[in-house]
């Protein structure tokens, strides 16, 4: 009879231990935006941050942790404690090119537990208003008539790949130019102090459509819906220069499954609503198919992305600048 008593009050005192846990999330979260203000990742990381805030009742703060292409507000997060209150918005530039380019003390993808993909981007080629070229075709044959005088911004992995690649793809070659993000890099482009800028439509169309920038191609070998004023490299005699774009929410590897679960449910929410799906149009981005939004379904894409783009990088001796 004791043990029974015994094993009832032991019960008991778990049920209400239970009972008196707080629900997830009892405070506010970080979404780490591991570049500085002023870019893509960082405007998308508000829009969605917000309206995942509503959605789970506590606020969703932005912190912009830039520096390393991203490695090191990534790191941070990889290093975290895993309760689903530290999170980090990937993209292709810190989540896979950097795994292969920087010397990390982290794991891309076996140090973060996938949330959800967020959506698909075009890249973007531009120019400086005053470059004498309007289109590619132009551009190209001006490289090659200044061959290393176009200057390049290589803000991220992105940035450094596609220009190594158009250069081996058209005999050109350009001058890199490093930059901690995608912010100082536009505003050097629209004060014409750079020449050339690779960069997600998130960061760049609103200059692209008041002319005070050019758009020379999207690298990708269809033209985005969302920006289908925009030809591709292929229309522009460059075939193959294409580079992915795209944004995702990853949790630090062992972060619960119910508190994924509970971010997930609030990110899916937030992509549903009117309101973001307006703004994520207006920065020229594709809302990720519902599949992709899923864990397991960013845990496949995300394998992918490493497993087709790692061998292209090594082979280009593609390396940090």
């Amino acid at each position: 009879m004791p043990r029974i008593l015994l094993a009832l009050a032991a019960a008991l005192v778990a049920g209400l231990a239970a009972a008196q846990a707080p629900t997830f999330p009892a405070h506010s979260i970080t979404l780490v935006s591991p570049f500085p203000p002023g870019g893509s990742t960082d405007a998308v990381a508000r829009v969605i941050g917000q309206r995942m805030g509503v959605a789970l009742g506590q606020p969703v703060v932005v912190e912009n942790v830039g520096g390393a292409g991203g490695s090191i507000g990534s790191g941070r997060v990889a290093r975290a404690r895993p309760d689903g209150y530290t999170i980090v918005i990937g993209q292709w530039d810190n989540h896979v090119a950097n795994g292969v380019i920087y010397p990390l003390d982290y794991d891309v993808q076996k140090d973060f537990q996938p949330i959800g993909l967020l959506s698909i981007n075009p890249q973007l080629l531009l120019g400086r208003k005053g470059l004498p070229a309007d289109d590619l075709k132009q551009l190209v044959e001006w490289m090659k008539a200044n061959p290393g005088k176009a200057t390049f911004a290589t803000q991220l992995a992105a940035a450094q790949t596609a220009g190594t690649l158009l250069q081996q793809l058209t005999g050109t070659s350009v001058l890199f130019v490093p930059y901690r993000g995608g912010g100082p890099a536009m505003q050097d482009l629209i004060a014409g102090h750079i020449d050339l800028v690779v960069i997600q439509a998130a960061a760049a169309m609103a200059q692209v459509r008041a002319g005070t920038i050019k758009a020379y191609a999207v690298l990708a070998p269809m033209r985005s819906p969302v920006v289908p004023g925009i030809p591709t490299v292929d229309e522009g005699g460059v075939p193959g220069l294409h580079l992915p774009g795209w944004f995702a929410l990853f949790a630090p590897k062992g972060t619960p499954r119910d508190v994924v679960a509970r971010l997930n449910a609030a990110m899916v929410e937030a992509l549903a609503d009117p309101a973001v799906k307006t703004k994520f149009i207006d920065f020229g981005l594709d809302v990720a198919p519902r599949d992709l939004q899923t864990p397991d379904g960013l845990a496949a894409f995300h394998k992918a992305e490493i497993e087709k783009w790692w061998p292209i990088i090594k082979a280009a001796g593609i390396k940090a600048e």
